[in-house]
């Protein structure tokens, strides 16, 4: 018996979107997931075909001289989920294209469309959330896919391509192997290097003013001092950073230690009179409803959360219908969406606290675009995370969505600004304060702050009642020392600002863009600031010396402007792709013709601005390079030093300690070895004994604590440093061991898996078992997770299966591969043969093996003895220059940005 056609074949990106949908259009609807792109340029040689891997142009994967026609190939992993779409697609009417609404979701339609070549209608159906009736709608009103949508990906597409795969090869035999250029990656690198450089020129400049606390009746209240004879006292912002002094031509007065203690005197014996009070109020206006980009700084600023983090858990509130698209430029809310959410003020909140107008944004970009609204809680009954039952980070991101949306339509904070001046000798104090009239929409939603009400009371600073005329009296006067600050490092929140204010890249590719410059070694994130690495400095060396046009921020955003335009069907393709690599001035020619002038040493080599010493930049990390009577020194630097933080002080300790070379400080009393004093990666250490090649055991070694100097450590210090770790007693809740001791990141107490860094204040030599018990209370529990349910063993690796309870959701764990359990489905009811197969999928999709059972070690060790013996064997015979250069170029890995 025929099988009874469908009504169509809905295809969409994820597992988890079509189930929700398909839970929407019942049985009539086959609806399946292509699991994102199912084609795509080669990532590496061995994904482009035999037949074509003898054509040159095939390594970067799109053919520059016939029209940069690109080489699509289907990956392994996704044959299957072809084959099984082509099957469906026979027994269906129609084919629905229903891929996100940007244009990353329109290049993934047409591909499949032109892989599937059906002979049924085939209609693009778009929608902004996952609702029932927004299913309905965007299956009764589609259209044709957006072919200028198509080409603007593809454009961007190739040129990403070209940009990497054009410049990452130079950077590995000019630098160092393993790192990648990017057409945003690189700026944004940039971005970070010159905010770096620009803390090393800084100067810090030193000033001094007073403090008054001042008794009005039983209220006191504190006032700065403001002027002195008139003259305005010099604060932070009078400062030339370059110079460390005050700015040229500004009439300020600075004041010394000296200068302001004597004033000090002075003014206790003087009168102090109010000689002018002023109120100013001030209306604000809610922010506009979040878009990718707002979204990622506020979750990193409110919640900590990383850009990565912020979009994997959007991604599954979209897909489980919880919010609108949330890759978006748009700030504009539907007609629906505002009447919701002035419905839900009203009730929540109260009529007061409505906006008397309904509220409306717009964009400021020229091409705000990727979707047609903010994001927003999805549909019309705008429901809280309580109602919706979210947990862990679903329930705190949505619920600062959901704010922000109930803010959009509230009615405008009101603020009063007090200022109070005070007259006491020739001086004139101030002091400010500020009273939140009528709350608003703080009373849902602060900037920065994810607890309305307790905002609302740091927004409160409020001063007494006091006229002009009246006398206060002064209670006490401070003198106060400061110091001028570098601008502060970029965060993740302030980096993605910055690359949308200079028009650089798209918001939704930022998430990537910041995750890939740290996997590269870029940068490194020290509690939530991005520190570039030296790394990074000899790789924007080279990129400003040789092709600054690929770094600059002005000619970057022109690109996006280009693109941008081919997508509104205002530019071409191949003009503008010609321009950009093509010819004398195009990219490929550049490299072609500098690639032999350009010197490594002289890229990787760092003149940094008030060091003696270069830093260079090689194989194994940086290290400094330093002369002396004609001999030249180097020296490694931490892996963990940034840039801006290296001074002559420690480099000539660290030189200093290496023309010392291993220093034996003497010998180890019972263990009858010397200790030596080396330097390395990581800074400064210890080491007992010396390295005997091919012994099994390693010296035992221990990291020396920043305060202490390491060219003035004794024996005595080295011997009980050496010892560590070293146990302090017994816990007083379980009786288990707590141990101090120094690792990587310094010195530590341990204690049942619980570690837990000491304070400056504490010494890891002298700490008792009270300290380091106070401390383990603070410490973070980093347990192994324990599985919620046993499954059995996968039956080809014999790796035992288990469900957890992770941050974003239960998913199952077989060896090194994790795969999320969906949403609708019972982890206590998944059987093995499901999960097996979730784990098979997720193999393939990554391109992982599921692992494979271990061998006995008798046979292990046979193993690896054959194989040893095999490659040194191997390395006596010279490899043929036509082989040595094809395994090259197969092993050559650099990455897209897309």
């Amino acid at each position: 018996m025929a099988s009874k056609k469908k009504k169509g074949l809905v295809i969409v990106e994820s597992p988890a979107k079509a189930r929700k949908i398909a839970g929407f259009l019942g049985n009539a609807y086959d609806v399946r997931a292509s699991m994102g792109h199912v084609r795509d340029l080669p990532e590496k040689a061995a994904d482009i075909p035999a037949a074509m891997k003898k054509e040159a142009w095939t390594r970067l994967g799109v053919n520059v001289d016939n029209e940069f026609s690109p080489l699509y190939i289907v990956s392994p992993a996704k044959k299957k989920v072809v084959k099984e779409l082509k099957a469906l697609l026979k027994d269906a009417e129609e084919l629905y294209i229903a891929t996100d609404e940007d244009r990353e979701g329109e290049s993934i339609g047409w591909h499949l469309v032109d892989i599937l070549q059906p002979k049924v209608p085939v209609k693009r159906m778009t929608f902004s959330e996952i609702t029932k009736k927004a299913i309905i709608e965007a299956l009764d009103n589609t259209r044709q896919i957006d072919m200028n949508q198509v080409e603007a990906q593809e454009t961007r597409r190739i040129l990403d391509r070209l940009y990497g795969y054009t410049l990452s090869p130079l950077l590995w035999t000019k630098v160092r192997r393993g790192l990648s250029a990017g057409r945003v990656q690189s700026v944004a690198v940039r971005v970070l290097v010159q905010r770096e450089l620009e803390r090393r020129a800084f100067r810090s400049g030193s000033y001094w003013d007073l403090k008054a606390t001042i008794k009005a009746d039983s209220d006191t209240f504190e006032s700065q001092l403001w002027t002195v004879d008139g003259q305005r006292v010099a604060t932070g912002k009078d400062f030339d950073e370059h110079t460390g002094k005050i700015k040229d031509g500004s009439k300020v007065l600075l004041l010394d230690e000296d200068t302001a203690r004597n004033l000090q005197k002075k003014l206790l014996n003087e009168s102090w009179t109010v000689s002018k009070v002023e109120h100013r109020t001030q209306k604000r206006k809610p922010p506009a409803p979040f878009t990718t980009s707002t979204l990622q700084q506020e979750a990193n600023r409110k919640l900590n959360m990383s850009a990565r983090e912020t979009m994997q858990t959007a991604q599954r509130l979209y897909e489980d219908g919880n919010i609108t698209y949330m890759r978006t430029d748009s700030v504009t809310l539907s007609q629906e969406a505002i009447t919701a959410t002035r419905g839900r003020i009203e009730s929540n909140y109260g009529q007061n606290f409505l906006s008397p107008d309904v509220r409306q944004y717009s964009n400021k970009q020229k091409n705000a675009q990727e979707a047609h609204e903010a994001i927003r809680p999805a549909g019309t009954e705008m429901k809280t995370a309580d109602e919706l039952k979210l947990s862990a980070r679903e329930a705190k991101l949505y619920d600062m969505i959901w704010k922000r949306t109930m803010a959009t339509q509230m009615a405008e904070a009101e603020l009063r600004f007090d200022t109070v001046t005070l007259q006491a000798g020739e001086t004139e104090f101030r002091a400010s304060g500020r009273k939140v009239m009528f709350p608003g929409y703080f009373r849902a939603y602060v900037e920065g702050s994810d607890d309305p009400e307790a905002a609302l009371e740091d927004q409160d600073s409020t001063l007494p009642d006091v006229s002009e005329g009246t006398k206060l009296d002064c209670s006490e006067i401070d003198p106060l020392g400061h110091e001028t600050k570098p601008p502060a490092r970029y965060t993740e929140a302030s980096l993605v600002r910055k690359l949308e204010q200079e028009g650089v890249g798209r918001p939704s590719t930022y998430a990537s863009i910041i995750g890939t410059i740290q996997d590269r070694g870029y940068v490194r994130k020290v509690s939530n600031q991005l520190v570039p690495t030296f790394t990074a400095l000899a790789v924007i060396n080279l990129l400003e010396k040789y092709f600054p046009d690929m770094v600059d921020l002005q000619f970057t955003a022109e690109m996006e402007q280009s693109l941008d335009d081919i997508s509104n069907g205002e530019g071409e393709k191949l003009p503008y792709l010609n321009k950009f690599y093509s010819g004398e001035e195009g990219l490929g020619q550049q490299v072609e013709s500098k690639k032999e002038t350009i010197d490594p040493r002289e890229v990787c080599t760092l003149k940094l601005d008030s060091l003696t010493s270069a830093v260079r930049v090689g194989r194994y990390g940086p290290f400094l390079e330093a002369e002396e009577e004609g001999e030249t020194f180097n020296a490694s630097l931490p892996d963990d030093l940034a840039p801006a933080d290296l001074n002559d002080e420690m480099a000539s300790k660290l030189i200093e300690l290496k023309k010392m070379g291993p220093q034996s400080l003497g010998m180890h009393p019972e263990e009858g070895l010397p200790i030596f004093v080396l330097s390395g990666p990581f800074g400064p250490y210890l080491q007992l004994g010396e390295v005997v090649e091919g012994a099994e055991k390693k010296p035992k070694r221990v990291s020396i604590p920043k305060n202490i100097e390491p060219t003035e450590i004794k024996l005595e210090k080295a011997i009980d440093l050496i010892s560590l770790p070293k146990r302090l007693g017994h816990h007083p809740e379980d009786n288990k061991v707590v141990n101090a001791g120094i690792g990587r990141f310094g010195p530590y107490v341990q204690h049942a898996g619980k570690y837990k860094g000491l304070g400056k204040e504490d010494d890891v030599l002298t700490i008792e078992l009270d300290r380091a018990v106070e401390l383990l209370k603070l410490a973070k529990t980093r347990a192994a997770p324990t599985p919620i349910k046993e499954l059995g063993k996968h039956p080809e690796s014999e790796e035992p299966i288990a469900i957890f309870e992770g941050r974003y959701g239960p998913y199952v764990k077989c060896g090194k591969l994790n795969a999320t359990i969906p949403k609708d489905n019972d982890p206590q009811a998944l059987t093995l043969a499901e999960a097996v197969n979730m784990i098979n999928d997720k193999a393939a999709k990554t391109g992982k093996k599921v692992g494979k059972k271990k061998a006995p070690k008798k046979k292990a060790a046979k193993k690896k003895a054959k194989k040893k013996a095999a490659k040194k064997k191997t390395a006596k015979k010279k490899t043929p220059k036509k082989k040595a250069a094809k395994k090259k170029e197969e092993t050559t890995d650099v990455t897209d940005e897309s």
